[in-house]
């Protein structure tokens, strides 16, 4: 369990009290936004910890608002009707689930379209909503602030890809910084001639005008949009990825160029078919794929991640105040889950302290996994005993939350599967343990004993649980045990602690205390 790094176990480090304690996040517990954009037409009601929202209302419709603009100037007809009675159903869904105000936002399509005003006002006179256009420099801003808030750390450039147009701002330290909008959105890109050759060189020239803009942009490349996330689930299907989480997952050029020149070649309602696409938006892909191979050859990025938050978690982001924007969004998320679905909610942090001591020379970002575990260890509980274990690997691996790496997601579902279950042979999890080593499979292993031993001690206050003491050197793991402790140091928990001491390939002690240290 040796790393780096230490950190203050006084409170929780820089994260302080739950976000969801606060009433300044109370107030965000409930936040609708609709998204207008030149494919898509979408609703999205955000609830929960405000740091790290849960989805409670998600509707999209592919309307085509952009269809044809390049050559009409107006609206696609079609496309308006279906975007026009979207927005009638997500104001009445609004109206009948008693949440505040929509935040409406149009983006590329209304904003060059002659008939976008028009449209603006019958949005308003039919349903009393009032449609902000941004333009797409804003657009930019507000895509890197959703990856902001599901990826504090983000460091490089965002690029948001739409239906008629591809925003791109770099963003670094919790800063954005430069924005440029660009006409390379796939439903542009159909209206440009000359076959393949000329899309390239269409592309070519647009981005070669933005790359001197960005000088140093810091080599991550964060991918926004439907199109990117329908490359990356192609992606996942032509490497067999065993985790099918779009969010923070992550491609290498090398990778990504192969995906790409892959579907150039395949049927694409072969490709639609294995990865679960809709026919509308496999229209798109082949379209956008020229974009992104334009973004590597002419950026260059060292890695490729996708972010599943862009412009509507950023609306949310942009009504944060900046002491709530600092928290880690993992770390509130677990908080939230286990106020809502612990037995014994608070006991989480009764937990870490009391395994806090294995982690002597750890990095801090194993302390975040490890406090995030101790928090979602008993949230699972009503799941049938047969198949906590599984559930809890479930929860940790498939949640929406951010702050999460892929083997970030399997170590905390790993140590979250030992919680309850000692062995994981036999597992349907083998797969996904491809995405971590042997030595971290071994930390989540440990980590899970411990709190299945912690755990045996629930009924007790922090102070009155003991303390463990392990000592590396000595491979020797200690427990000093309170008289309250020592009754419940019975069969079951004598097991367990033998079961961790096992893990660490250590000789144990327990010795006696008179009253509570």
């Amino acid at each position: 369990m040796d790393g780096g790094g230490e950190a203050s176990t006084e409170d929780w480090g820089p994260f302080g009290r739950p976000l969801f304690n606060d009433p300044a996040a109370r107030a965000l517990s409930r936040v609708g936004v609709v998204d207008v954009g030149s494919n898509s037409v979408r609703l999205v009601v955000f609830d929960g910890a405000a740091r790290s929202p849960a989805y409670f209302y998600n509707e999209k419709v592919l309307c085509g608002l952009g269809a044809g603009l390049s050559e009409t100037g107006k609206l696609n007809p079609k496309g308006r009707e279906r975007a026009f009675d979207a927005i009638k159903r997500f104001q009445a869904l609004a109206d009948g689930m008693g949440i505040a105000p929509l935040t409406a936002v149009a983006t590329a399509a209304v904003r060059e379209a002659e008939d976008g005003p028009a449209f603006r006002e019958e949005i308003a006179q039919e349903t009393g909503l009032r449609l902000y256009v941004i333009d797409g420099k804003e657009e930019a801003r507000l895509s890197a602030q959703g990856v902001l808030l599901g990826w504090p750390q983000a460091s490089g450039l965002v690029c948001d890809i739409g239906g008629s147009s591809m925003e791109l701002a770099t963003v670094d330290d919790g800063q954005i910084g430069h924005r440029v909008t660009s006409p390379l959105g796939p439903l542009k890109l159909r209206d440009i001639k000359g076959g393949k050759k000329g899309l390239r060189n269409f592309v070519d020239k647009e981005l070669k005008s933005l790359r001197s803009d960005f000088g140093d942009w810091g080599g991550c490349l964060y991918l926004v949009g439907g199109s990117w996330r329908a490359i990356a689930k192609l992606d996942m299907v032509r490497r067999d990825y065993p985790l099918k989480v779009l969010h923070e997952y992550q491609m290498t050029p090398r990778d990504l160029r192969k995906t790409l020149k892959w579907i150039e070649n395949e049927d694409p309602d072969k490709l639609r078919s294995a990865a679960g696409i809709g026919s509308e938006r496999m229209s798109l892909v082949p379209l956008a794929a020229h974009s992104l191979a334009g973004m590597l050859r002419n950026f260059k990025p060292r890695e490729i991640c996708v972010s599943s938050y862009g412009l509507r978690e950023g609306l949310l982001y942009e009504q944060m105040p900046q002491e709530l924007r600092k928290r880690d969004p993992l770390i509130e998320a677990s908080y939230f889950a286990e106020a809502k679905d612990a037995r014994v909610p608070g006991f989480g942090r009764a937990l870490y302290d009391f395994v806090r001591p294995l982690y002597t020379r750890t990095s801090w970002d194993r302390l975040r996994l490890a406090k995030a575990a101790c928090l979602l260890h008993d949230v699972t509980w009503r799941t049938h005993p047969d198949y906590r274990a599984e559930v809890c690997f479930d929860y940790a691996t498939r949640a929406n939350m951010g702050g999460l790496s892929h083997p970030d997601r399997v170590f905390l579902g790993l140590a979250l599967l030992h919680r309850y279950k000692n062995s994981r042979t036999g597992n349907r999890f083998e797969s996904l343990l491809s995405l971590l080593n042997e030595k971290q499979i071994r930390e989540a292993e440990i980590l899970g004993k411990a709190m299945r031993f912690g755990a045996m001690f629930t009924g007790q206050r922090s102070e009155q649980m003991g303390e463990l003491r392990w000592h590396p050197n000595k491979k020797k793991l200690v427990l000093k045990i309170t008289p309250a402790g020592r009754t419940l140091f019975g069969e079951v928990a004598q097991s367990r602690f033998a079961s961790l001491a096992k893990s660490l390939g250590a000789e144990t002690e327990v010795v006696a205390l008179r009253r509570a240290s």
